[in-house]
């Protein structure tokens, strides 16, 4: 069965189940079985509401680094590479997610300050 039309409520061919389930309708879609040949409509409702805080992302984690490599150390550069590195030619450093320097034990390669 395929999904090929996502209706919000109010369009046309939501009203009569936005009259049923009022703000708890999220949204109608048609769906379709080409075996059957048939077309389904179906409703996505609110049943539940509860208070949720997501979780606190370590800003450290996801923050880019930039790290020094010096040229002759390819096997350094190999090892930043496929840890998802990418080189900054304006300020000729490595740039590498913070959490996959320390993974490589590479922190004290970090440049502080601005490039």
């Amino acid at each position: 069965m395929r999904a090929r039309l996502s209706l919000k409520p109010g369009q046309p061919g939501t009203k009569s189940l936005l009259t049923r389930y009022g703000e708890r309708l999220v949204c109608v879609r048609y769906r379709y079985d080409a075996e059957s040949g048939k077309r389904f409509k179906t409703a996505e409702l609110i049943v539940g509401e509860s208070d949720w805080q997501p979780p606190a992302r370590s800003a450290k984690s996801d923050t880019v680094v930039p790290i020094r490599v010096r040229w002759e150390e390819t096997e350094v550069r190999r090892l930043v590479k496929s840890a998802g590195g990418r080189w900054d030619p304006v300020g000729r450093v490595w740039r590498l997610r913070r959490d996959r320097v320390e993974e490589l034990g590479f922190e004290d390669r970090i440049v502080e300050g601005p490039i």
